[in-house]
């Protein structure tokens, strides 16, 4: 039970940045690698307030804030002065690093354990039923996420999603529609990098600490959680597994929360079966790599009938 209880945690937590993965992978088609450090961003922020005595409920905010104002720095240095996207994100990224390190007070490491937190406080001490304390942290997470899903799935079904999802498909019929396709890509990138910053800062309150190497290899977290669960859930030209189950059509959103969990849940299968802990970045590549070529592999066969 703990080790279910803890790949629920894991994934949960990762879910939320998922969903901002979602946005650039699937929707915008924007490799942004800014996500590596809009994650630590929310880190550093929500450490650091907590340390200022701020709400953490609050933190929450905050670091969504933070993380949307850098989407919009590399939507601004695509979309404005012309630079390639790949290259923006890495610039974003590269300039974060040294932001997170002086948010944080110039410190590599902040611990937070003795700070109430969203999952630590004297109102859920003295609230929460007995037989529900030992599920408490999956059970907040499990909110968080729905609202964040939920919100998300609103917004892209009104015109300015549906135009964030034209940008992604045809730009031209963007501008046919007399729309400012840069503002639009700038606006989902805020959107997708304030969802990884929230996740930071989940992230902090749930580890009780800010590391500002919590971000490396985000981005490949994020890619493997959206293409796994796109690739089982929401079957495009019969190439998931489970087309022939008939299972009922889910959201994307919903798939790449369920995406994210498996992908914790083989990560943790690694480790239990022997696989130390320093492997986890090699875990992390190798599965990710599995998964790309297997998606390739079945996208080729379906095509011949197509």
């Amino acid at each position: 039970m703990t080790l279910i209880l803890g790949v629920l945690e894991e994934g949960l937590i990762y879910a939320v940045m998922a969903l901002g993965v979602y946005i650039t992978y699937k929707i915008l088609d924007f490799p942004d690698l800014s996500v590596d450090s809009t994650f630590p961003l929310g880190a550093a922020l929500t450490a650091s307030a907590l340390l200022a005595g701020l709400s953490p409920v609050v933190t929450l905010f905050l670091s969504f804030a933070a993380g949307a104002l850098a989407g919009c720095a590399t939507g601004f240095i695509h979309v404005k002065l012309k630079v390639r996207d790949l290259l923006s994100g890495i610039i974003v990224m590269t300039g974060l690093y040294s932001l997170n390190l002086r948010i944080a007070g110039g410190r590599a490491n902040v611990p937070v354990f003795t700070q109430d937190t969203i999952f630590e406080n004297p109102f859920l001490a003295g609230h929460v039923p007995a037989v529900l304390a030992p599920y408490i942290m999956v059970l907040i997470l499990l909110f968080i996420i729905i609202v964040c899903k939920a919100l998300l799935d609103l917004y892209l079904n009104t015109r300015s999603g549906y135009l964030l999802r034209a940008v992604g498909d045809n730009e031209s019929l963007v501008t046919s529609l007399a729309k400012d396709k840069g503002m639009v890509k700038i606006v989902g990138l805020a959107i997708a990098n304030g969802f990884s910053a929230l996740a930071g800062s989940v992230y902090c309150q749930h580890k009780g600490f800010f590391e500002i190497s919590v971000g490396t290899g985000t981005i490949v977290i994020g890619l493997a959680s959206v293409i796994i669960g796109i690739q089982l859930l929401c079957p495009e030209n019969g190439t998931s597994p489970l087309t022939s189950l008939k299972l009922p059509t889910v959201r994307p959103t919903t798939a790449v929360i369920a995406g994210s969990i498996v992908y914790k849940a083989c990560i943790s299968l690694a480790i239990s079966m022997g696989m130390e802990a320093n492997d986890l970045k090699l875990i992390t590549s190798l599965l990710f790599l599995v998964i790309l070529v297997v998606s390739a592999e079945r996208r080729k066969k379906v095509k011949p009938h197509a």
